[in-house]
């Protein structure tokens, strides 16, 4: 009995035990289904996740499995990625509720359309490292409760409409690395509290952030790599604690108020590649310890009030590849030391007070494509040891309002543009150059002469005898003395007529021809001058459609009905000479090149007073807009983004294969395609484009956009046809994609072989139907095989733009796989059996 006793008891103690198993394993199987649960109705009821962002579209699957939502182990959600719904542009960022996801580390909603402000529950994200709200219409101020968020690495809230002052307490983030707040309008000075975050090195607060100016507490800020804080209010002078930041390898503080000088701490940061402090108001000399940062590539200190002679330690400075001091009071001559500085593609001395020679050792600069030494007091001749400068034709040489004398040596005519005008040059004017170059480049030069109407001609002297020679002489000089009163009748009408006032001389090209606006306008741009200023109410602001770097474009009806687009130079940015030629190029260029994917121009008026372009007016706009925005993207379809791909691809061919000689554009990007009302894709901004000479090495400054520019510049600087086409290849992906394709482009350079199993339309934009007739199926595949070898690391392995077209044209049977298992190893394998 006594062992049934203890065998009763054992047994009412597994019972038990198994009772208490089970509720704890029941309690916590609901406790996990409870938090799915409430995940899934969080997102649910956020509105943004339908049947069509689930993988089978069927809304009682797990969470786990929709687009843009990545799990743990256990089930829980840890990254959302909200996705793209053209039906939801306007959502309220208030609605979503952040508080069932405990184990969220990555919320990024970057270019999703949110209006509204953010809501303070956004604190409750504990665990989150990563927040993205930028490009957004995002408006109200920064809730302080960000400052919960203490796990944060990566923050980004830039390109909105914040306001407000930069909450204190965003410096509790004591983890945060990367932290955005540009473009956006907010005020007040930057907290002391955010010069505690040791870890931080990307700061951008670039434009419209009006943040007071830099203290001292700066230099709290070690590990700081990336500076970026231009076109602000920042005043107050640059701290001596800036040196303290020797990881900063770029730093950008261009328009904005800054006073006193640069401090000699500088000198400290010398991993600095790119320093720009143009368009400010710094005072006092150029220290020479900035001299020896001798890893600087870019340095721009143009647009201030510097005061010095320029020092021989200039020359220290080997791998400088663009110098701007220009629009200064620096005085002196122009030091031998330069002469060091090989590696020179730019280089703009001018608007200051340099005297003496232009030094004839100059002349090693052979790579120099920009020279800009205008509006100084040099004198002497054009030096022959300079010849090198202009072995590159494409070279732009600004030589005007100086004091040099003599002639204009031979190779000027090989010259892409060059200005001799102001000085006292003399001698006769080739006609080459008379018919390559306008009159404006060489006007007042008083002993110039040549066969053009602006200057007299070339009296030639005949062999006579000695005793003709004495009457000849006299008359000669007779002549001379009548010729010079003549001369002087003409220059004395000439100003008289170049003082009227600006708003006669508006009258009287009011009351020139007004012809056809569709030919190319004369130099003066007098014709039809009446209607653009009466269409556009002398460029009033609510004609405006657009804004870029140094122009603003405006919709102008004229009075047949046509629609045109105007680009016009902004007053401040005409008085720069960068911008200036910027503009007169664009101008050549497309005046020589036909194309119908290449935007049309129309007309031009290159006035001092007014210099605007006139295009063909294209009314959706640039396709980096329309993928932008999910109702216009959504109207892009599979099938018009690929005759998209293939109107680019032809537009490149023609400019690399066609003219004579080959065009580069050298800024190929989304921003610079633009679409009519049919989508259908031109290629537009030719400010940057050059023709390509192929006996030089073409090298250049760095132009192009962030993102499209080919790796190779970066280290070269030597632009080829391949750098287009590598662009070509981000923008092909782009539009397939619907964004930019960065992270996909990160993966590929990487070793990592994890991308290569990705589903191919798992990249493609989400936003579009995933079913495809086989035919576009095929060339969807196409594109992005094509655009995979486009951009090979290598440039000689990259195709040209002329094969890219043929295989567009080229028969090829439809796709003979479904397009749901193709992926990215495919495709490489693929492109790397062409690249060969």
């Amino acid at each position: 009995m006594g062992g049934d006793h203890s065998y009763n008891w054992f047994l009412a103690f597994v019972v038990v035990v198994m009772m208490i198993s089970a509720t704890i394993d029941y309690k916590a199987v609901a406790s996990k289904s409870s938090g799915e649960n409430s995940e899934a109705q969080a997102l649910i009821k956020s509105g943004w996740w339908s049947i069509d962002n689930t993988s089978t579209g069927n809304m009682s699957d797990s969470p786990c499995t929709w687009h843009g939502v990545t799990c743990n182990k256990a089930g829980s959600i840890t990254e959302i990625i909200l996705p793209y719904d053209y039906k939801r542009i306007g959502y309220q960022l208030r609605d979503f509720n952040f508080s069932p996801f405990p184990s969220l580390v990555k919320f990024d909603a970057n270019g999703k359309g949110l209006v509204g402000i953010v809501p303070p529950q956004i604190g409750a994200l504990s665990k989150l490292s990563s927040l993205d709200l930028s490009c957004n219409k995002l408006t109200g101020e920064l809730p302080s409760s960000l400052a919960n968020l203490t796990n944060l690495v990566y923050l980004s809230l830039s390109s909105n409409e914040f306001y407000g002052n930069i909450p204190p307490a965003l410096g509790q983030l004591s983890n945060l690395a990367y932290l955005y707040l540009g473009y956006n309008h907010l005020t007040g000075t930057i907290p002391p509290t955010l010069f505690h975050l040791k870890k931080l090195s990307h700061l951008d607060i670039c434009a419209y952030v009006h943040i007071g100016g830099l203290p001292s507490e700066t230099g709290n800020l070690t590990s700081l790599v990336y500076l970026e804080g231009a076109s602000n209010q920042i005043d107050g002078s640059i701290p001596v604690e800036i040196g303290k930041l020797t990881n900063l390898a770029s730093f950008y503080l261009p328009h904005n108020k800054i006073v006193g000088s640069i401090p000699p701490e500088v000198g400290n940061l010398k991993i600095l590649y790119a320093l720009h402090l143009e368009f400010n108001h710094i005072t006092g000399i150029i220290p020479s310890t900035l001299f020896y940062l001798t890893n600087l590539i870019y340095l721009d200190l143009s647009w201030n009030q510097i005061s010095c002679s320029l020092p021989p330690e200039i020359g220290e400075m080997k791998y400088l590849t663009a110098l701007d001091l220009s629009n200064n009071q620096i005085y002196g001559t122009i030091p031998l030391e330069l002469r060091n500085l090989t590696h020179l593609d730019t280089l703009n001395l001018s608007s200051n007070q340099l005297q003496g020679e232009i030094p004839r050792l100059l002349g090693s600069l052979s790579l120099l494509v920009m020279l800009d030494l205008s509006n100084n007091m040099l004198t002497g001749n054009i030096p022959s040891g300079v010849d090198s400068w202009f072995a590159i034709k494409s070279i732009i040489c600004n030589l005007s309002h100086n004091n040099l004398s003599g002639t204009i040596p031979h190779f000027v005519e090989q010259l892409r543009d060059v200005d001799l005008s102001y000085n006292t040059l003399e001698g006769r004017l080739s006609d080459n150059l008379v018919s390559k170059f306008p009159s404006s480049r060489f006007v007042s030069n008083k002993n110039l002469c040549g066969n053009a109407a602006y200057l007299p001609p070339c009296l030639e002297s005949p062999v006579v005898t000695k005793k003709e020679k004495h009457r000849t002489k006299a008359y000669i000089i007779t002549a001379t003395f009548w010729f010079a009163c003549f001369l002087i009748g003409v220059v004395v009408v000439l100003i008289f007529h170049r003082t009227k006032t600006v708003k006669q001389v508006e009258a009287e090209l009011i009351e020139s021809n007004h012809g056809d606006v569709l030919r190319i306008w004369n130099y003066d741009g007098n014709i039809a001058y009446k209607d653009i200023i009466q269409s556009t109410e002398d460029f009033d602001i609510r004609y405006c459609i657009g804004t870029g770097g140094y122009g603003s474009v405006y919709r102008a009806q004229l009075p047949s009905g046509k629609i045109v687009a105007l680009k016009k130079l902004h007053r401040l940015e005409g008085e720069n000479p960068t911008y200036d030629k910027s503009f007169r190029n664009e101008a050549h260029m497309l005046s020589q090149i036909r194309h119908r994917n290449i935007v049309k121009l129309f007309g031009f008026c290159l006035h001092k007073r007014c210099m605007f372009l006139i295009y063909e007016y294209m009314e959706r706009g640039s396709l980096f807009c329309v993928l932008r925005y999910e109702t216009e993207a959504v109207e892009l379809d599979w099938t018009k983004r690929v005759n998209l791909i293939k109107g680019i691809a032809n537009a490149l061919s023609y400019l690399h294969h066609d003219c004579k000689p080959p065009i580069i554009h050298r800024d190929v990007s989304s921003n610079n395609i633009l679409l009519n009302s049919k989508l259908d894709a031109t290629l537009s901004d030719f400010g940057t484009a050059r023709f390509l000479e192929l006996d030089s090495s073409n090298h250049t400054i760095m132009a192009g956009t962030y993102g499209y520019i080919a790796p190779e510049l970066a280290c070269t600087m030597v632009a080829t046809e391949k750098s287009d086409v590598y662009s070509f290849g981000v923008v092909v992906l782009e539009t397939l994609f619907g964004k930019h394709p960065v992270d996909f482009i990160s993966s590929l350079s990487s070793k990592s072989t994890e991308h290569q199993q990705t589903k191919l339309i798992d990249l493609l934009d989400e936003r579009l139907p995933t079913y495809f007739n086989h035919l576009v199926a095929r060339d969807v595949v196409l594109a992005v095989t094509l655009a995979l070898v486009c951009l090979h690391p290598k440039p000689k392995s990259r195709p040209t733009m002329q094969y890219v077209v043929q295989q567009f044209l080229v028969p090829k049977p439809g796709l003979r796989m479904p397009l749901h298992t193709v992926n990215v190893q495919q495709l490489i394998s693929l492109a790397y059996a062409i690249s060969q």
